[in-house]
């Protein structure tokens, strides 16, 4: 039998597949950047018919990552070639015995049933796509990883801010009305709502995860609560949290 590394081993070894009809080539860095917390991308592959228009934006940045490119043909109308050729890589893959997990990058509820499969293997299989998801592929996945908390975040003063040289000269204060200095009025943007909204923390769940990880003497390690949570929910990821805090 072939030795496969432990789970908290640097070396474990990954495979991505993208399914480039079902993803977006602007969260590839995030991705990556992602994947590599979880172990060494041996192999990555993007599936899809390279010679439409649509796939343009993917075409730029195969190269850079170093994601070798199958092309698809899409034989007939309305069906989706993509998926099959994509299933087959993944069982040649997981029958090799070479690999601790793989990273399937689609929102295509087709590919449920080939994360079970790996599973079922021993593998651990990483979930990455939009929010749109399907659950049923979400949960069929060990972790699973919402790419829109993976693309750079542009500064708001950045993006807001005009060219330096198209700045005009601020205009002279309006004389303060002593009314409006001290209420200001209930319809101003500035002050009607905090910038973001309130985080939404799941209490029960992780009261729950405290109450499985808790020893005889009642103390919960933070490993084994994540461990717990990462079980039941799969897209948890406080990493998202933090980010809106």
């Amino acid at each position: 039998m072939k030795h496969r590394a432990t789970p908290h081993d640097d070396t474990r070894r990954l495979a991505i597949l993208i399914d480039a009809d079902n993803a977006q080539a602007s969260v590839i860095e995030g991705l990556l950047a992602e994947v590599a917390k979880f172990g060494l991308a041996s192999v990555k592959r993007i599936y899809g018919d390279f010679t439409s228009l649509h796939m343009s934006q993917w075409k730029k940045v195969l190269l850079k990552h170093s994601i070798s490119p199958a092309q698809q043909f899409a034989y007939t109308t309305g069906k989706n070639a993509t998926d099959s050729s994509l299933i087959i890589d993944a069982m040649d893959l997981l029958h090799t015995g070479r690999f601790d997990g793989m990273c399937l990058v689609s929102s295509d509820s087709d590919f449920t049933r080939l994360a079970q499969r790996i599973r079922e293997q021993g593998l651990t299989v990483y979930g990455f796509c939009e929010r749109k998801t399907p659950d049923s592929f979400v949960q069929a996945c060990d972790k699973f990883i919402y790419t829109e908390v993976l693309r750079e975040e542009v500064p708001e003063s950045a993006e807001k801010a005009p060219p330096a040289k198209q700045r005009a000269t601020p205009p002279a204060a309006p004389p303060v009305d002593s009314a409006s200095e001290t209420k200001p009025l209930a319809n101003d943007p500035a002050v009607a709502a905090p910038p973001t909204g309130p985080l939404q923390v799941p209490f029960e769940l992780l009261r729950q995860a405290i109450e499985e990880a808790s020893d005889d003497e009642g103390w919960a390690h933070l490993g084994a609560m994540g461990s717990y949570v990462n079980k039941v929910k799969p897209d948890f990821d406080p990493d998202s949290m933090a980010r809106r805090s």
